[in-house]
């Protein structure tokens, strides 16, 4: 039996690498899925390779009625949430601080701040009610980034965004941890996602010179592979880890080490 049989799982951003993979490891050990993506077809697509019952919503995290929807469809559904993983967020551009857009700069936090925030915001009232009613407990996951524990240059807006999550991982864990709820962040550094992988693809670098300059600092030098990260997601969420809240878990082959 899998560690999460017969568990109701969120992952928005499903689409995408960590959220693609993760959605297959909980299916994989038994999980209920309910996914969310701002990419329709590629959503209904991963949705259809899953071996369990899954259900879909499309939608832009950045608008609060998602998350609402998304959670009152995991109770109509399934009856249930027991783990969220809020995993939806975007990159920005690779420069220094005076030169990024603002729009663009609003439309990072409304995504990776914001859309975090909206997220907790209606899950975690349903969470505790769980907990209060039947004794369920359960376990929220937010995809920070390594950058949110640690200045990123050139990754001002996104580094400020990912210390916001950060910030309500730990507030919101303090807030439940007698609730029955567990809130943690885990913070990679750059991994083998399809983002970093197309980012690289588009250097004027030679072959390899540009993954060794974006690893320059991380001591193992390479990026993460996404089942790294991915394994650190499920560990945060599993219903055996139950005495750990309110931490950030770096996947950052050894960046917050030196």
């Amino acid at each position: 039996m899998g560690r999460f049989q017969g568990l109701t799982v969120l992952i928005t951003g499903a689409a995408g690498g960590f959220g693609r993979r993760s959605a297959e490891r909980f299916a994989a050990e038994g999980a209920r899925l309910v996914l969310s993506d701002i990419d329709v077809g590629k959503l209904e697509q991963i949705a259809g390779t899953l071996d369990t019952e899954t259900a879909v919503l499309a939608g832009d995290i950045s608008d609060e009625k998602l998350s609402e929807d998304l959670v009152a469809l995991a109770l109509s559904r399934f009856g249930s949430l027991h783990v969220a993983l809020n995993n939806a967020g975007i990159a920005q551009s690779f420069v220094r601080f005076p030169l990024l857009p603002s729009d663009e700069a609003r439309r990072i936090i409304d995504i990776d701040l914001m859309g975090v925030f909206y997220a907790m915001k209606h899950q975690l009232p349903v969470m505790e009610k769980q907990h209060r009613e039947k004794g369920v407990r359960s376990a929220i996951v937010n995809v920070a980034s390594v950058a949110g524990i640690a200045g990123a240059p050139r990754l001002s807006v996104y580094s400020a965004a990912k210390h916001g999550v950060v910030g309500l991982t730990r507030s919101a864990a303090a807030e439940y941890a007698t609730k029955g709820v567990r809130v943690n962040a885990v913070c990679p550094s750059f991994a083998r996602t399809p983002m970093v992988t197309d980012t690289l693809g588009m250097s004027m670098a030679e072959d390899g010179v540009a993954e060794t300059e974006l690893t320059r600092g991380v001591p193992m030098k390479r990026l993460a592979e996404v089942d790294e990260v991915v394994t650190v997601i499920l560990f945060a969420a599993e219903p055996g880890n139950s005495f750990m809240t309110g931490q950030t878990l770096a996947a950052d082959g050894g960046i917050t080490a030196v």
